[in-house]
Formats: C-alpha cells, sequence, structure tokens
C-alpha cells in the first residue's frame, strides 16, 4: 500500500465513476492538444494514456489526473518545431524531461514550486490562453497555423479570414455554439467538447466535405520509438528537456493544490514530481505527448467522486481501450472541430478573476502580471517566468526594505511615543542627548542596509554624542550584507572616538556577526543583554567623557575597521 500514495479501496464506486468521467472529458483535449504539438492526435492520446497512469500510480496527489496540458502543448509545439523533420529529437526532450522531474522531486525542491508569486502565475497563464487562441484562429477557417509561431500566425491572419474555407468555418461555429450554449444539466452528464465532438464530427462528414480532417491514425497499441540525439544538437535537447520539466512541474503542483482544496487532503510535492516525470519518460518513449497535472480532468473526477489513485490509472485504461477499438474512427475528425475545442480551452486558461479586478489590484501586480503576459506570448514561457520572477523578488525586496526602515528608531531625546522603560527615558534625558539610541525592531537584510547606515550619518549633530547604544533584541534574522552595515556603524562611531554599546543580539544574529569578523571588532564590557544595562554603562561613560577635553572628529567618516581596543 505504501508503494501507491493515498490509495486505498473504501471509495471504490466514486473512483470508478470519477475515472469515466474523467476519460470523457480527457479524449477530445488529448486528441485536439495532439494536433496543435505537430505531432499528431495520436500523439496526444499516448500522452494521456501514459503520464495518466504512471503519475496516478507513482505521484503525490492522489485524486489528481494527469495528461497533456495548454501549457505543456504549447511548448512542445515549440520543441517541434525546432527539430522538424527529427521528431526523435523532440521525444528525446520529453524523455529527459522526466528525468529531470525525478531529479527535482529527489532534491525535494517540490516545496518552493508554491513560492512563485501568482501574479506570475496568472501572467504566464493568461499568456498560454492568449496563445492557444491565436494558434487555432488558423484550423477555426480551414487553415493551419504558422509552425513558425504566434508572430507569424497574428501576421497571417488576414490571409485566413480572407479566404476561409466555409465547410471548416461552419463546423467550427457549431463547436463553439454547443460548447457555449450547452445548458447546465446537460454538461454534467456530458462535458460539452465531447459533445461538441460527438455530434459535429458526423454531421461534418455527411454535409461538410470540404473541412479538414485529422487524417490516418496509427492502430493498436503503441510500439517503443527510439529516441536519437547527436552532440551537436545535446544543448538544445537539453534546454528544451529543461523547460518541460520545470512547467510540467509549475503545472503539476498548482493543480496538486486545486485538489488539496477540493479534498481537503494533503499532496507529496516531491512524490508527485517523481509520478510525473515517470510517466513523461514512458510517454517519450512511446511517442507521447509530454503531460502535468490536468485541472479540468482533476476537478471533473473530484467532482464525481474520484479520490484515489485508482480513478486516474482507470480514466487511463478507459483511454487505451478507446485507442484500440476506436481509433479509425479519429480519423474523421475535422480539424476545426478541435480547433473550436481548443479555443474554448484557451479562453477558459486566462485569468478572468486577475483580469476582472485589474483596475484595483495593486499597481505592482498588474506590472509583473502584464510583462510575464506579454512575454509569455512574444518570447518563451520559461523566459517569462524568470522575468516574472526577478520583478516580483525586486519588488517584494523594496517592500521589505520600506518596512524595515519604518522599524529603525534613532532616539536622542524621548517622547511619550517612544517605547521606553521609565529608567530608560530617565537617563536618555539627564545625557542631555549625549547618548544616541538605536532600536531595530525586526529583521534586518541587504535591502535597507546601506540606507540604515546612511540615516545614521545624517543625525544632526553626530559628532557630539558621546556614546551609541545598537539594540538589536528584536532583530531576529540578519544577513551578509546588513552584518557588514553593522561594520560600518561601527567604523563610523569609532570614528568620532565614541563608544558603541551593543544589546540582546539572538542567536543567529550573532553567528552571523561573528562569522564575518564584526563581533571581535566590539570593545570588551561593551556587550549587554538589555537594552537598561547598556544605557546605565553609556551613561556612566557620558558622564566621564563630559569630565575630558574633546577630541576632535577624524574627517573620513567611513574608515576601515581598527582592532578592538
Amino acid at each position: 500500500m505504501g508503494l501507491v500514495h493515498g490509495l486505498h479501496f473504501n471509495n471504490l464506486r466514486g473512483d470508478i465513476y470519477g475515472g469515466m468521467v474523467a476519460a470523457v472529458v480527457a479524449l477530445p483535449l488529448a486528441l485536439a492538444f495532439g494536433v496543435a504539438s505537430g505531432l499528431g492526435a495520436i500523439a496526444g492520446l499516448y500522452g494521456a494514456i501514459f503520464v495518466g497512469f504512471f503519475a496516478a500510480l507513482f505521484g503525490g496527489t492522489p485524486a489528481q489526473v494527469s495528461g497533456p496540458t495548454g501549457p505543456m502543448t504549447v511548448v512542445m509545439a515549440g520543441i517541434v518545431t525546432i527539430f522538424a523533420g527529427n521528431p526523435g529529437l523532440a521525444l528525446m526532450a520529453v524523455i529527459l524531461g522526466g528525468v529531470f522531474q525525478i531529479l527535482l522531486g529527489l532534491s525535494r525542491v517540490g516545496q518552493y514550486i508554491a513560492l512563485v508569486p501568482y501574479p506570475v502565475v496568472s501572467g504566464f497563464m493568461s499568456g498560454i490562453g492568449c496563445i492557444i487562441l491565436i494558434l487555432q484562429l488558423g484550423p477555426l477557417v480551414g487553415h493551419a497555423s504558422s509552425p513558425e509561431g504566434v508572430v507569424t500566425t497574428l501576421k497571417s491572419i488576414p490571409g485566413f479570414y480572407g479566404n476561409p474555407v466555409w465547410d471548416a468555418a461552419l463546423a467550427g461555429v457549431l463547436v463553439l455554439v454547443i460548447m457555449y450554449l450547452t445548458p447546465g444539466r446537460i454538461a454534467k452528464v456530458a462535458p460539452p467538447s465531447l459533445l461538441a465532438l460527438l455530434v459535429v464530427t458526423p454531421l461534418a462528414y455527411n454535409f461538410l466535405p470540404d473541412a479538414p480532417t485529422i487524417g490516418e491514425v496509427p492502430r493498436g497499441f503503441p510500439t517503443p520509438l527510439m529516441p536519437t540525439f547527436t552532440w551537436d544538437t545535446l544543448q538544445i535537447v537539453l534546454e528544451s528537456a529543461a523547460i518541460l520539466a520545470v512547467l510540467g512541474a509549475i503545472d503539476s503542483l498548482l493543480t496538486s493544490l486545486v485538489c488539496d482544496n477540493m479534498t481537503r487532503a494533503q499532496h507529496d510535492p516531491d512524490r508527485e514530481l517523481i509520478g510525473q516525470g515517470i510517466g513523461n519518460m514512458v510517454a517519450g518513449v512511446f511517442g507521447g505527448l509530454p503531460g502535468a497535472g490536468a485541472t479540468m480532468r482533476s476537478v471533473a473526477n473530484i467532482r464525481t467522486g474520484g479520490r484515489t489513485p485508482i480513478s486516474g490509472v482507470l480514466h487511463s485504461i478507459i483511454l487505451l481501450a478507446v485507442l484500440l477499438g476506436l481509433g479509425p474512427l479519429a480519423e474523421k475528425i475535422p480539424l476545426a472541430v478541435l480547433g473550436g475545442i481548443l479555443f474554448k480551452v484557451g479562453i477558459d486558461i486566462i485569468d478572468w478573476r486577475f483580469l476582472r479586478h485589474i483596475l484595483q489590484a495593486p499597481r505592482i501586480d498588474v506590472v509583473i502580471m502584464t510583462v510575464v503576459l506579454l512575454t509569455t506570448v512574444l518570447v518563451d514561457l520559461i523566459t517569462a517566468v524568470a522575468v516574472g520572477m526577478v520583478f516580483a523578488s525586486l519588488f517584494f525586496v523594496k517592500r521589505m526594505a520600506d518596512l524595515e526602515l519604518a522599524n529603525l528608531h534613532i532616539v536622542t531625546n524621548p517622547t511619550p511615543s517612544t517605547p521606553l522603560l521609565p529608567e530608560e527615558a530617565t537617563i536618555l534625558e539627564q545625557a542631555n542627548g549625549k547618548i544616541l539610541l538605536i532600536h531595530v525592531d525586526g529583521p534586518m537584510s541587504f535591502g535597507s542596509a546601506k540606507t540604515m547606515v546612511r540615516r545614521l550619518e545624517t543625525v544632526p549633530g553626530f559628532n557630539t554624542f558621546s556614546s551609541v547604544v545598537l539594540d538589536l533584541s528584536k532583530v531576529p534574522a540578519i544577513d551578509g550584507t546588513a552584518a557588514l552595515a553593522v561594520e560600518d556603524m561601527l567604523n563610523i562611531v569609532k570614528a568620532h572616538h565614541q563608544h558603541l554599546f551593543f544589546v540582546g543580539m539572538q542567536p543567529h544574529v550573532t553567528e552571523a556577526l561573528d562569522g564575518l569578523g564584526v563581533l571581535v571588532q566590539i570593545r570588551p564590557g561593551h556587550r549587554f543583554a538589555s537594552r537598561l544595562e547598556a544605557l546605565q554603562k553609556a551613561s556612566l561613560v557620558e558622564k566621564a567623557h563630559s569630565k575630558e577635553p574633546p577630541r576632535p572628529s577624524a574627517p573620513n567618516t567611513n574608515l576601515p575597521a581598527t582592532p578592538s581596543e
């Protein structure tokens, strides 16, 4: 039982019904994705069978149903174009992509996929939806989309619609009408995509003979292929495999989160990546399309009772039975029918929830989403995600730096709003502005480090203070840049012949400062457990300092560190 995550036999009826419904939903989509990828309709069906079976058996999300998806198909179409004339290289990329996913799972990086910010996910999902829509504009009127990609297809649209194949256009319109106007009570029994396939295909066969069809479909169980590559193509094959692996990981684990929300369960992200990797390896060997966790199929499975891997496995077995028994009938399916189905898929993939609130959403999130969407459509998906992550990280660092600076308090004369104990406030008042207290409440990072130092340098009359008390008792974490900024503060104080007292460093902060050699520069007796103790010591130093003749300040306030005194 431990080999298959979440397997039990207490929900057989729900799993059987869920698997059947998932197969019904998957059939037209698999055929459509296969055609859109450039590998042929049968490749989509192979991918649904093998990825669905092995991802269910070895994955980490019990109720998830896997197979070809819109994002994976878009990327695979680009890979097929790159390796035009040599499909073995494209299949090698699928196999290696599965290997990479297994390595990601074994490395336990699945938990980090959930850290991708929502605007980035929204942008690339909407971008993929737009790509699917654009690429189906040709097939809907009887013309093949340009293999050169989205931009070329956009340029070809006037030609497509200036010279349509009217039989194909009518078939496409009928599919869209069924997809959008099927009553909800009927859609619960028969998915609109399957209904459109079963209704429009025979109509087109009998009354719309000019509509282009899928054409010859291989029959019987697929035979293993021999993927090949040469050293000259190794780099681009590896790059393509990495793209498939990363995209499949993101696509699958986002769907896993949806399944968790619906079933109130908890998926195992690393095990899920291993299962997806095994499925994609096998799919590549048999000439199938790569896949991932499929949201539409998974939701259909869960809503009809599926809860264990039995439903995912059964979904694949049913598709295999369809392949073996009804394969020749697929040859008669018009490409416009599949184009109409994918057109609806593209619209559904677009993140309308975010777009509906785009005017009220935070400007930064809108910028990130827009940049990722445009980069996805005009460049490629992985570049889009990388650019989005960089933008999101920079904006996040800026927000965190602003929060950290807001938690930096520089106190010379206490006020009623200053969070000090009465004894601490009294010491500062009696010091007559000769003691400077710096209190940091929260983490210190590279985003705010340099600004903290500049703020210290610009304190009015800084050279008149006899002592500076740096209170780090509320700092839970500090990075290397911030630790070096503390060293800069220490050097500034030394340059002015002042005393710097450290207060209450937590273990992580102490470790960071010690690791960068900052602690060895602190004078003996200048570290205290509490702020009150440090202020009391600073008060004694100030009184002693007031009896001595003043010493001139050093002209350079950013001298290198000096040995501890």
